[in-house]
């Protein structure tokens, strides 16, 4: 059991590394260059690049998903869940979904891949993607911080904060849904947004 748990964790560490590294890949570095391309360039790397990187992608964030359930079955089977394993377990659950619901679905058609209408489907998995990115920081900050900010591991889970900080994660799922970019529209934009996202989730979890 002990092997099996650290094997789920070297695994999660990598396969997140992967899925992570490619969504700020996405986001920083191709929907920029994408701009600026020869109509060549664009063409040649909409066939071969990002159909590439998008495989590496989703396969990244459905095998992070499922070491972290195995990881989540382990932490619930010892009783030792808390309020931050819960907030970083449900942002990344969001994030798995968008990749494989939304993101890579809308993908598909903005790339040509199958029939569709390209400019709104760009849309659509771009601002999904922006959502992401968004999460991705107090994701990570609340997975890496739960045996320390929270009291350590086994402190209880439930509190009004987490509820609160719960309601504001579904809020802003919905607008990655149907919403717009707002700040998120520039990699600094969203940059600073997830930092922002972060701090505000802790004073909640802290105040409340």
């Amino acid at each position: 059991m002990e092997i099996l748990n650290f094997l789920a964790r070297w695994g999660h560490v990598l396969f997140g590394i992967t899925w992570i590294g490619l969504l700020y890949y996405f986001n920083f570095i191709q929907g920029g260059y994408f701009k600026k391309a020869t109509p060549e360039a664009l063409a040649d790397a909409k066939k071969n690049l990002a159909p590439e990187a998008l495989w590496w992608f989703r396969w990244g964030a459905m095998m992070t998903f499922l070491t972290g359930l195995i990881l989540l079955m382990g932490v619930s089977k010892l009783n030792v869940m808390n309020d931050y394993i819960v907030i970083g377990a449900l942002l990344g659950t969001f994030m798995f979904l968008n990749v494989w619901l939304v993101i890579w679905p809308n993908q598909k058609i903005a790339l040509g891949m199958v029939d569709g209408d390209a400019p709104k489907a760009a849309g659509k998995a771009l601002l999904a993607s922006r959502t992401n990115t968004l999460f991705s920081g107090p994701m990570v900050f609340f997975m890496l911080a739960s045996p320390h900010f929270a009291g350590g591991y086994g402190h209880g889970w439930g509190s009004t904060g987490m509820w609160g900080c719960v309601v504001l994660i579904a809020l802003l799922e919905v607008n990655g849904l149907v919403g717009k970019q707002g700040p998120m529209a520039s990699v600094r934009g969203v940059i600073v947004s997830s930092l922002v996202l972060t701090g505000a989730f802790v004073a909640v979890l802290k105040l409340v």
